[in-house]
């Protein structure tokens, strides 16, 4: 699948992926793997995902949802929810619904992620 065929006709789901892409490609060189459900975000291994809810639920939805693998339970509240999918791997989902929502909080998750530092926030 491609980029196209994922966002067709989610205009905004695919101008908040570019900005999350954009900060991804920052942190050096990333691979995108695209299925049918998400995109993966690649360096060495996945280590974050984009996909829109709003495909499955059959009511209204995030744009796009952020998906990012760190080995600690991040304490911000802006995650939508956490999840320990295997024991020191949690799996934080952040809802996106406006580019203003992808900032410096939002990028150093995902260094972290890309780097597998565990700790990030502090608040």
């Amino acid at each position: 699948m491609t980029l196209e065929e994922f966002f067709e006709g989610q205009e905004l789901s695919r101008q908040l992926f570019e900005v999350v892409c954009a900060a991804t490609e920052a942190l050096g060189p990333v691979e995108l793997r695209v299925t049918k459900s998400q995109i993966a975000f690649r360096w060495d291994k996945a280590f974050a995902w984009a996909w829109m809810p709003g495909k499955y639920l059959r009511r209204k939805a995030a744009p796009l949802v952020l998906s990012v693998s760190l080995p600690d339970r991040d304490v911000s509240p802006r995650w939508k929810s956490i999840v320990e999918p295997a024991p020191g791997r949690f799996m934080h989902h952040l809802e996106l619904y406006t580019i203003d929502e992808i900032d410096d909080e939002v990028r150093a998750w995902l260094w972290a992620a890309r780097t597998n530092i565990k700790e990030v926030s502090k608040s």
